[in-house]
């Protein structure tokens, strides 16, 4: 099939081509046909799918047939994160200005004083996250109450963050008589309940099976210990010649810190998580997708959204605890059908997460060792004794085992004997609050010099005799 049978007109068809689009992907050729043909839709579709353009084309399609009705938008788009609202907006805006529509996109973490400006100019077609959106509704600055279309893209996402209530107040705020779109990577209870209230007599797409990673990805995992983790990822990435790399954590604090250790390592990096600033978030992709920086380090604020062209590579530096997680992170990669490589680095404890993983993929993931560096490898002859691996444990000298053990042991006892310091301080510090205690009652019991004295003292002392 091709976009020409899909129904669109010909200033849309040129710039899918624009775009290097040749052919449409199974959730285009799926959605775009039944939204032009007026249903609401339930789409089940991963990362990478091509999933915003199902929606994006024939949302322009329908709404180019007629002018609008001035300032305020015809079609609203909500999306769980900055990055993916960025995404969606930049796709759409891509085929409304070819047929003259406006988009605009809006999203918290920076001044609202310009996204007022750009409504006030009016617009057709809203990209938004929910919190930003409710609050210039709130402002009075945002009229939903003529919206025609409404598309959740990343539902699933948007309930697992908790914007269960916004979403809510959001559907309060748009008309009843409306079409309603909602796309989703995972088909939760959740997800089923919330189509039940929004969407009337829908039509279900499903154009892959549930958590399945894109056959485009070669998956490969390396089991290592974590202390050797860092020097491992610096290792594939100099020796491997990687150009580009998705780096995952798990917490914001072990990007910021993996970011530092890659950097005095002269690999061009940058951290990207929640706790830094949208201005910010937005530059260092726009660096990352141009090439200017060589591996971007992030939680899973991005594990979607993010629309990179061309990704090689994804690494979960920590594995994830949900399973679902990992097939959002890895989508990052082999996107259009472009070949991409998933490694992930599993340490004893992650070893888990790793079974969690398999079982939900219904496959294992290769094993490959790297002489060096992974446990079940061969140790070069230079380490003496790396702990924990069973190849470098049977060679290393007895003496050094010894020393090690020696070692650990001492660390063991000073790290007990300064717990029962901290403890016994505790302790004494209570100890002798209370013999304070004991004593301030001691000392308000004794008289005072110029009270009254007792009877017996107040008898007089018979003068002493000189001697």
């Amino acid at each position: 099939m091709s976009f020409d049978q899909l129904g669109l007109r010909v200033e849309l068809l040129k710039a899918v081509k624009a775009k290097g689009y040749t052919a449409p992907t199974l959730i285009q050729a799926e959605a775009i046909p039944v939204i032009l043909d007026g249903r609401d839709i339930l789409a089940r579709a991963q990362t990478g799918t091509g999933k915003t353009d199902a929606f994006a084309l024939p949302l322009v399609e329908i709404l180019s047939r007629r002018n609008g009705n001035g300032r305020h938008p015809r079609a609203l788009v909500l999306t769980p994160t900055r990055e993916l609202a960025l995404q969606v907006g930049e796709s759409i805006k891509a085929y409304a200005r070819r047929v003259s529509l406006r988009c605009t996109v809006v999203y918290g973490g920076v001044r609202i004083n310009p996204q007022i400006d750009r409504l006030r100019r009016g617009i057709d077609i809203l990209a938004a996250t929910p919190g930003r959106l409710l609050d210039l509704a709130g402002r009075r600055h945002l009229n939903l109450s003529r919206i025609e279309f409404l598309v959740f893209d990343e539902a699933d996402r948007m309930l697992d963050m908790g914007f269960s209530e916004e979403i809510s107040e959001v559907l309060d705020l748009v008309p009843a008589e409306r079409r309603t779109m909602l796309f989703s990577a995972t088909y939760t209870r959740q997800i089923r309940t919330l189509a039940g209230k929004m969407l009337q007599d829908p039509k279900y797409i499903e154009v892959t099976p549930g958590n399945t990673a894109a056959e485009s990805i070669v998956q490969k995992v390396h089991l290592v210990d974590r202390s050797n983790k860092r020097a491992l990822l610096v290792h594939l990435i100099t020796r491997g010649r990687w150009t580009r790399i998705l780096v995952f954590t798990r917490t914001k604090h072990g990007a910021n810190k993996l970011t530092e250790k890659l950097v005095a390592k002269g690999i061009n990096a940058a951290a990207l998580h929640g706790n830094k600033s949208q201005s910010f978030r937005t530059r260092t992709l726009e660096e990352f997708k141009n090439g200017e920086i060589r591996t971007l380090v992030a939680t899973d604020v991005a594990a979607r959204g993010l629309d990179i062209s061309n990704l090689p590579y994804v690494v979960n530096y920590d594995m994830p605890g949900i399973p679902e997680d990992y097939v959002h992170r890895i989508g990052r990669t082999g996107r259009a059908g472009v070949r991409g490589i998933a490694v992930s680095l599993v340490d004893h404890e992650e070893k888990l997460h790793l079974r969690a993983i398999e079982k939900l993929l219904k496959q294992k993931i290769p094993v490959e060792k790297i002489d060096g560096y992974t446990v079940d490898s061969e140790v070069p002859d230079f380490v003496l004794l790396r702990p924990n691996n069973p190849a470098s444990e049977k060679v290393a000298d007895r003496a050094i085992k010894e020393l090690v053990n020696r070692r650990n042991a001492s660390k063991q006892r000073s790290k007990t004997r300064n717990a029962k310091t901290t403890g016994s301080r505790k302790s004494s510090g209570s100890k002798s609050k209370a013999r304070s205690g004991r004593r301030k009652d001691k000392t308000e019991k004794k008289p005072s010099r110029s009270g009254t004295r007792s009877p017996q003292s107040s008898k007089q002392r018979k003068p002493r005799g000189r001697r």
